[in-house]
This record gives C-alpha cells, sequence and structure tokens, in this order.
C-alpha cells in the first residue's frame, strides 16, 4: 500500500484555502475514485488523469485508487486539481519523486495529451500562497497575472511530462518573465473634451475628492455619459494592494489582468438590462458581479430609470457596508465591493428640458419618479441637474478649451492624500464618531447648517452625507475647517433635498 500527499488551493469567493490532496493505492480491483466534495468537474479528473498519465508515458496504475481532497467539507470546484492528483498518482506509484513537492501547491488543468492548461481564479491562490511562504508549480498560461507577484517562487509548466521529468532530475521548470513596467496611462477619454457644464464638472470633480456617489439629471445630449466615462481620468492610479484586490475579481471571472495598466481603476457600465444577480454577483458557486469588479473603481448606470427597479434596490446594502454575503446551498462567499456609483437618467420620460418645461402628464411623471425609491435616492450624495448647452457655448467651445483630466487629477490626488493622512480613508468612507472629529464648524456655519436641517427636513443619513461632501470641498481647497461657502455648495449639490423644500 502507497500514500502520497500533495498541496493545492480551492477558491471560495474571494479566498483560497489549502486543500491537501491525498492518494491512496492499494490491492484490489481496479477503481479511481475521488472523494472530498468534488463537483462535476472534479469528478471528471478521473478520466483526464488517466490518459494524461498515459500518454505522458508514464504506467496508470492497476489497482484500487483513492483520491481524498481535504478537508472533505470545501467545495472543489474546477480542473485546478487535476495537475496535483496526477503527480501523486505517479508518486504513490512510486514513478517519480515526491521529495520535490514538499512545501510547493501545485495548479493545472491537464488535457488528454498531458498538456497543462490555464486556471481561471488562480490570483486569489497566489496571493494566498505568497502569504504563506509556498512556492508554486502553474500552467504557463498563467503567467502573465502570476508575474503581478514579485516575491512568490513561481516554476512554470507546459505538460505532465515536463513537471515530472523535472522531479527525476532532469531540466528544471523555467520561470516566468519578470513583469514589464507598469505605464502612468489613464484613460483615454479626457475632461477637455466636454463642452461647457461648468458646474457637473465641479461637482465630478467633487465626487472624485471624496469618493462621493453621484446622480446627473438632464435632458438627451447635454454629456452627462461623457462626464461619466471621464471620472476615472480623474482618479488617481490604484495601490498595488487595491489593484491585486481588483485583479483577483477579474481572475475568478475568467478576465484577463494586463500587468502594463493593472494599476489604472476599474470602470463597469452594465446595460439597463442587467439582472439582480449580475449585478451583485450568484451563480451555483457563486462569482462577484458587476459591483464586485467595479471595486476600487466606478460603477455608472446609464439611464437609471431603465434598470429593473428590483434590481436596482440590490445596491442599497453594498453602497453603505462596501461589501456583499451571497448564500447559496453549496456554501456562502463574501466578495468586496467599494465602487464610486456614478448615474445618469432624464428628468421625463419623454427628455425635455427640465421638469418646469415638461409636457407630460401628471401620471407620466409620478409613475417615472417612483422607478426609483427614495431609500437609494439618499444613498446618492450629489444630485445635480445640467441644462441644454446654448448656441454659444457650443460653437465658442473649441476657442476656450477648459481644464485638461491632468489638471484636475493633480487637485484630486492633493486632497485624496490630505484625507488619507489625516482619517486613514476618503470622507465618503467616514463613520459618524470620524466625521465629527474632521468636521469643525464655527458658530455661523452652525447656525446655517441647522437652518438646513429644518428647512430641507434632512435625514439623518442626509445630515451626516451634507457634512462629507462640505468636508471633500474644504479638502480641495486645502482648508482645514469647514466654512459657509463649503457648506453652501454642498447643499447645492444636493438636488433632492432643495426640491423638497
Amino acid at each position: 500500500m502507497s500514500l502520497t500527499q500533495l498541496i493545492t488551493r480551492a477558491q471560495l469567493g474571494i479566498d483560497a484555502f489549502e486543500v491537501r490532496v491525498e492518494v491512496h493505492i492499494s490491492n484490489g480491483l481496479p477503481a479511481f475514485t475521488v472523494v472530498g466534495l468534488p463537483e462535476t468537474a472534479v469528478r471528471e479528473a478521473r478520466d483526464r488523469v488517466r490518459s494524461a498519465v498515459l500518454n505522458s508515458g508514464f504506467e496508470f496504475p492497476a489497482r484500487r485508487i483513492t483520491v481524498n481532497l481535504a478537508p472533505a467539507d470545501l467545495p472543489k470546484v474546477g480542473g485546478r486539481f487535476d495537475l496535483p492528483i496526477a503527480l501523486a498518482i505517479l508518486a504513490a506509484s512510486a514513478q517519480i519523486k515526491v521529495t520535490g513537492l514538499d512545501g510547493i501547491a501545485c495548479f493545472g488543468e491537464l488535457a488528454l495529451s498531458g498538456a497543462c492548461g490555464k486556471v481561471d481564479g488562480l490570483l486569489p491562490s497566489l496571493v494566498a500562497c505568497q502569504q504563506a511562504g509556498q512556492a508554486v508549480i502553474i500552467p504557463r498560461q498563467n503567467a502573465a497575472e502570476a508575474s503581478l507577484l514579485r516575491e512568490l517562487p513561481i516554476r512554470l509548466a507546459s505538460s505532465l511530462a515536463e513537471v515530472c521529468n523535472s522531479l527525476n532530475g532532469g531540466e528544471a521548470l523555467p520561470t516566468p518573465l519578470p513583469a514589464p513596467p507598469v505605464k502612468p496611462e489613464f484613460a483615454d477619454r479626457d475632461l477637455a473634451d466636454v463642452y461647457g457644464q461648468q458646474q457637473a464638472r465641479r461637482a465630478l470633480e467633487i465626487a472624485a475628492t471624496g469618493g462621493h456617489h453621484m446622480l446627473m439629471m438632464g435632458p438627451p445630449g447635454t454629456g452627462k455619459s461623457m462626464l461619466a466615462q471621464r471620472l476615472i481620468s480623474i482618479l488617481p492610479p490604484m495601490s498595488e494592494d487595491e489593484a491585486m484586490e481588483s485583479a483577483s475579481l477579474r481572475s475568478i471571472c475568467g478576465q484577463s489582468v494586463n500587468p502594463q495598466n493593472w494599476l489604472q481603476r476599474p470602470f463597469q457600465s452594465p446595460h439597463h438590462t442587467v439582472s439582480a444577480i449580475a449585478l451583485v454577483g450568484g451563480g451555483r458557486y457563486p462569482k462577484p458581479g458587476e459591483i464586485s469588479l467595479a471595486h476600487n473603481g466606478v460603477l455608472f448606470l446609464d439611464e437609471l430609470t431603465e434598470f429593473d427597479r428590483r434590481s436596482i434596490e440590490v445596491l442599497r446594502e453594498p453602497l453603505e457596508n462596501g461589501h456583499i454575503h451571497i448564500s447559496r446551498a453549496s456554501g456562502k462567499a463574501e466578495f468586496p465591493a467599494r465602487f464610486q456609483l456614478i448615474t445618469a437618467m432624464n428628468p421625463c420620460p419623454g427628455g425635455c428640458d427640465s421638469i418646469a418645461s415638461c409636457d407630460c402628464s401628471a401620471e407620466q411623471l409620478n409613475r417615472y419618479r417612483h422607478k426609483l425609491s427614495a431609500p437609494l435616492l439618499d444613498r446618492i450624495d450629489i444630485q445635480i441637474e445640467l441644462g441644454r448647452l446654448e448656441q454659444h457655448q457650443l460653437l465658442t467651445a473649441k476657442r476656450n478649451r477648459t481644464e485638461t483630466s491632468a489638471m484636475v487629477r493633480q487637485r484630486v490626488s492633493a486632497a485624496r492624500r490630505l484625507q488619507i493622512k489625516r482619517q486613514g480613508c476618503l470622507n465618503a468612507a467616514l463613520d459618524n464618531r470620524g466625521l465629527q472629529r474632521v468636521c469643525r464648524l464655527n458658530s455661523e456655519v452652525e447656525t446655517r447648517l441647522a437652518n438646513a436641517i429644518d428647512k430641507l427636513r434632512l435625514s439623518a443619513r442626509s445630515y451626516h452625507k451634507l457634512l462629507k461632501l462640505a468636508r471633500s470641498i474644504a479638502d480641495l481647497a486645502q482648508v482645514k475647517d469647514i466654512e459657509a461657502a463649503h457648506l453652501a455648495e454642498a447643499i447645492a449639490c444636493r438636488r433632492q433635498e432643495r426640491h423638497k423644500a
């Protein structure tokens, strides 16, 4: 009887847990059993591994083979377990030396020929291996995302035969090439391309400064989508820790990561037919949705009122908590979802210039307004109206070039550095205790704020969002305390409260 044990990792949510691949070969009728809560693709590894071993020039044991993937209560999904299972069988049957695999995690899906194929969702496992001080053997096709981890010992495998030859004293497995230098590139779209709309440009800068959510309302063709698409061009690049989180989420969804621009913030813009599950994530074995793919970046919902109300209502909890819990019969998963929500909509179903000049019926307007719930709107910090551009604004726009994204980004970056130094997070993420500590108000500002609370009938959430907006405006001006002008501009950015008064 022979027993061999190797290590690999299984992905659950954004976490990667260590799995022991135990292979026991004993006397008896030929059989091949895989236990340890394997799903269909893992159970089918029996046929892939058998053919891969034979086509790699080795003998497949005609005995009773039991493969245990421990711990037994952790779901095992995908073809990543093929390579460690095959290596453990060959080691248990004394066809390769297993000593070279001590402390090394193996990943790889095997073709019938023995070739090693790409593994989806591998980046979280590589991050966990680096934290645990483990080396890894991975398929060559995963080399690009693996190169992001500079401190992780990595060996690349093209086939089962290549790995076995290396373990038996042959040529060592190659290592990936160093990651190419990161290009300090931002979005191709520049804020200077937007004609007019100075108030909206200012609101976008405030939103970028504090990480605030934003709603733009205006008739078609006024630049709402253009402004939203240029938000990431004025945001500073992500830190490596933030970028690794975002890259891990994309890896889980099978999306490639470009090492040259992986620090650029994500921008997700789903169509209005998107379902609630596609937004928040889900599936039998949960995967991230649009809100998690926008983690550390921007989620843009154009034509907000065209979205199914039940779909957009699921955003309420992630907007407050910054994460999403998904529970399914097969298990639970948690994904981060700290995104900046930018939305755009028309003032009425007919696309009129404004509510005041609208010729839609009262019933149409009432039905249109009720597509968005008050609790959802209450969570959106900035709510502004964009007017239709006048003739002279369009004709003189080319001669009167406005600030570029690079110029605005410098101010935004400076204000963000101030916030991180002062409180360790952006203003939008401040809790109530931190908000009271960093928002010092003199008697004049306190009086104006008290009047605004009474006149605008502010909820507790709206009151706190108003303070956060005023704090961001003061940070843009590099001012220590909030002044009356900052509070007035913050109130002007809260269209919902102004229209209630």
